[in-house]
């Protein structure tokens, strides 16, 4: 049996993951760096316990990865998943291995009016 370059099971798995809009929150807010899951909580103005599970989500897809440090673990963006920034507007992009997914910075959203 041939190996498909496309990994399916893999890529899945992480497109399941990111499936969810608080997780796809969470990956904008750890653009920025490390954050525990208080700072995240904080942030996104969700109960702990719903980041956490998030989190885990998140871990088990290979996305993020944790960090002990003394009494919090604090939570990174994979370096393997984040490949060079792209165009102008300083979009990071996330390398899914069978996709890419551009993420815009956070606070770079800006609204037009239609004209």
């Amino acid at each position: 049996m041939r190996s498909d370059p496309l990994k399916p099971t893999s890529c899945a798995r992480m497109l399941a993951a990111l499936a969810a809009p608080e997780r796809l929150r969470i990956v904008r807010e750890l653009q920025a760096g490390k954050r525990s899951v208080s700072e995240l909580t904080e942030a996104l103005a969700v109960p702990m316990v719903n980041v956490s599970h998030h989190l885990r989500v998140l871990r088990h897809a290979g996305i993020v990865s944790g960090r002990k440090q003394g009494r919090f673990v604090h939570y990174t963006l994979r370096q393997s998943m984040i490949a060079t920034p792209v165009g102008k507007d300083g979009r990071q992009v996330l390398d899914l291995g069978c996709c890419q997914l551009q993420l815009p910075r956070r606070g770079l959203v800006s609204l037009s009016k239609p004209t």
